[in-house]
């Protein structure tokens, strides 16, 4: 680590603070920018910076009355020196520059900082903190600023807009509270004015370019929001001493619109989905004590709304690009268990999902899987995750491609396509993917068919010996298919043979089997 401060010997006349504006050019990463009282430039990776601006903040101002009895103790007199607290460099034309102060002004550069100037909307006041801009995504003339107004003991939200490159500005607050004082605000970079607040309390979003706005906390701590980032589809959000917290998908909000209020039903266009390992580690997991952060599903995230209860089942299916049913979902579905004895407490499983049939916006998640191995064989791995660890082994993992996603609500079908890609950091070849799938497939439908027949002998007693031999050619399906699922890699020689061989013993010893009996057994 190197120290690349422009001013590596304080000398007066550059003012700090603890939190300044470090920022990248979104039109060229080379360069970066760094806020002082003045605006420093490096396109040498800090080896030597340029002054880019003048001094931007106040030169004097008046003592504000809030400082009340302190004003007298004050060796400032409350004349104290600001600093650029926000830096928000355009996303169109790497000469635009917007600039927030502390003491509370705005100025903009059009030429790359030769010339500022000064775009204060007039209600800003000193004391007033800029405390994040943010310019347009689609407009160089438009940027966003969230004042904070603390100091001044004015704890209602501030948001100012400009379309007219801050020659006027409009305050856009309705729909956050009094008392909701804002602190960020950023621009969803896919869709045009759909916009996310941070606030002391909340996160809040805007469809309409800020006109409305609507809380977004969920089940967030109510806690100040420092900064927000759209990364891809997700929103990523830094508070104040709570922890980083990451909404997965608001591709949900990109499709938002009037007429969405006013349907029945509206199944959402999923975002594409990488197909990867839930977990890496495969031993022992970490105590749930230990602090970690949650990792997003492992599974493609459905979102859908209904207007209004549904009295007859609501169900969801998963189709491949050849129209084949892939896993099939019902509001009607009873809660699956465990066929053996849990090995470990009920906070290490993942709770179960059910398809919900009630009035609201809901979330469905596909863990990309075909329908788990059926009948026996089923346990909970030593690769536990607190609150989230599923049935083992799961079903074949999806093969990456096309799919269909359809809801089907009173009658009405609704359809939405979705797109699975392998893992990019995953080495299986082409051919090994094949048959890694075609192995687990039949794996997996060697349980299926065995286990009706394992469930009504299973209350014969004694016990026959056709029950003992089932339930160990199945048991041992679905250890060959643990095997092959566990990770993204060629299958191995001996599992191919493993799984060929009881493939032959399910041919020969179940009635089921009579289709490989013919000759159907090549693996």
């Amino acid at each position: 680590v190197q120290n690349i401060s422009p001013e590596p010997i304080r000398s007066g006349k550059v003012r700090m603070v603890r939190t300044l504006p470090v920022i990248f050019s979104p039109v060229d990463p080379r360069t970066l920018y760094f806020g002082t009282n003045f605006i420093f430039r490096t396109r040498t990776g800090g080896d030597g910076w340029d002054v880019i601006s003048p001094d931007l903040t106040r030169e004097s101002y008046e003592l504000p009355a809030t400082m009340g009895i302190y004003a007298a103790i004050d060796p400032e007199k409350g004349k104290h020196g600001g600093v650029v607290y926000t830096i928000a460099p355009s996303f169109k034309n790497v000469n635009t520059i917007w600039a927030g102060t502390e003491d509370g002004l705005i100025h903009l550069t059009r030429d790359g900082g030769k010339i500022w100037k000064n775009v204060t909307p007039p209600q800003l006041t000193p004391w007033s903190k800029v405390s994040l801009m943010t310019a347009s995504h689609f407009d160089d003339n438009t940027a966003y600023a969230a004042i904070n107004r603390l100091r001044l003991d004015d704890l209602r939200p501030h948001i100012y807009r400009t379309h007219d490159a801050g020659a006027t500005w409009t305050e856009i607050v309705r729909g956050i509270p009094a008392g909701d004082v804002v602190d960020a605000v950023r621009e969803d970079p896919v869709r045009k004015g759909l916009l996310f607040a941070g606030t002391e309390n909340a996160v809040y979003f805007s469809l309409d370019d800020g006109e409305n706005w609507q809380s977004l906390r969920n089940n967030m701590p109510a806690t100040a929001i420092r900064d927000l980032v759209v990364h891809e589809t997700d929103l990523v959000v830094g508070t104040h001493g709570r922890s980083f917290w990451i909404l997965d998908d608001i591709s949900p909000l990109r499709q938002l619109n009037t007429a969405t209020a006013n349907t029945d039903v509206t199944l959402f266009k999923p975002r594409m989905q990488y197909r990867f390992r839930r977990n890496k580690n495969t031993d022992t997991p970490l105590p749930p004590e230990e602090p970690a952060g949650k990792n997003p599903p492992d599974g493609a995230i459905i979102r859908y709304y209904l207007s209004r209860d549904v009295s007859s089942p609501v169900t969801l299916e998963i189709l491949d690009r050849a129209g084949l049913l892939v896993r099939k979902y019902s509001s009607t579905d009873s809660i699956g268990k465990s066929s053996i004895p849990p090995q470990l407490p009920s906070y290490w499983m993942r709770p179960p999902q059910k398809l919900s049939n009630s009035a609201g916006a809901h979330t469905f998640v596909w863990d990309l899987h075909w329908p788990l191995a059926g009948g026996v064989g089923q346990s909970y791995p030593i690769s536990a995750v607190y609150m989230d660890t599923p049935l083992d082994p799961l079903g074949p993992a999806a093969l990456p491609g096309e799919y269909t996603v359809r809801l089907t609500v009173n009658g009405r079908t609704y359809s939405q396509p979705l797109t699975l890609k392998m893992d990019p950091r995953a080495t299986i070849s082409p051919a090994g993917l094949t048959k890694q799938f075609e192995l687990s497939y039949k794996m997996a439908e060697i349980t299926w068919k065995l286990a009706p027949r394992i469930a009504s002998l299973r209350t014969v007693t004694p016990a026959p010996e056709e029950f003992r031999t089932l339930t160990r050619i199945s048991s041992e399906a679905a250890a060959i298919l643990d095997i092959l699922e566990e990770a993204d890699m060629d299958p191995t020689s001996q599992t191919i043979a493993r799984a060929a061989q009881v493939a032959r013993e399910f041919a020969a010893n179940s009635d089921l089997g009579s289709a490989w009996r013919a000759g159907k057994t090549s693996f």
